[in-house]
């Protein structure tokens, strides 16, 4: 008996060793949404993708992919010119990102993304991502008024300038802040370990950051990837 219970013992932690592994290399995933209820997948992508074949990821099974463009007022990201321009040239839709920094104005920031930027047809809304980085990773030790009104002129801004609504890209943590101003926005949820609380009502969904697919070949060997809620109808819409 007592050598069954080792030998028991042994496979278990034989298993969670191999879970683990296949966990760390993007084999298998925490999450997994149902195609039948989310049929419109996507990635996000930034200059860690490296140099991307879009004609090779276009076919992996997406519908849209989000490209970053700006960080901050004044940073590009290195690889949006190459990817904004060859993505077009797929059957995906495409938009851009902008990573919000709490250090410099809403309005600056603005100005870096929409000069950046050149609308396309077809495009997918803006998107700003608001998360914690750095000295910023808890929202309470914010001055959340400040934030919030740089945020108020970026979004206002950008809106202006594209005619379209930008979406939210943020964490489950950062939320409750973000909707204090911005509750009538699309949101873009963030939760890789599980599904997002039921109460959330997201129009994207990043369900995982450790996804291995054909196209890339930076120094990031995963890719984000991403559900959008609603058929494809609500999806040309959008």
């Amino acid at each position: 008996m007592k050598k069954k219970i080792i030998i028991a013992s042994i496979l278990v932690i034989l298993f969670a060793i191999i879970s683990v592994f296949l966990l760390y290399i993007g084999i298998i995933h925490i999450n997994n949404p149902s195609k039948k209820r989310y049929p419109i997948r996507g990635v996000d992508v930034s200059h860690y993708q490296g140099e991307i074949d879009w004609d090779v990821l276009s076919k992996e099974d997406i519908s849209f992919a989000y490209i970053k463009a700006t960080e901050g007022s004044s940073s590009k990201d290195e690889r949006f010119d190459y990817n904004w321009k060859n993505a077009q040239r797929t059957g995906l839709r495409i938009g851009a990102y902008h990573f919000f920094s709490l250090d410099s104005s809403g309005t600056g920031q603005a100005e870096n993304f929409c000069s950046t930027v050149d609308a396309v047809d077809n495009m997918l809304p803006p998107v700003v991502d608001v998360e914690p980085y750095g000295n910023y990773s808890n929202p309470e030790q914010l001055d959340k008024e400040k934030m919030l009104a740089e945020l108020g002129d970026f979004m206002n801004s950008v809106e202006a300038y594209y005619g379209k609504r930008p979406v939210i890209y943020t964490t489950e943590d950062w939320l409750p802040v973000i909707q204090e101003e911005f509750d009538d926005y699309d949101i873009w949820i963030r939760n890789v370990y599980g599904k997002s609380d039921s109460s959330i009502k997201w129009t994207f969904w990043q369900f995982s950051n450790r996804h291995v697919l054909a196209g890339y070949s930076g120094t990031e060997r995963y890719i984000d990837m991403n559900v959008f809620y609603g058929d494809e109808e609500t999806f040309l819409n959008l």
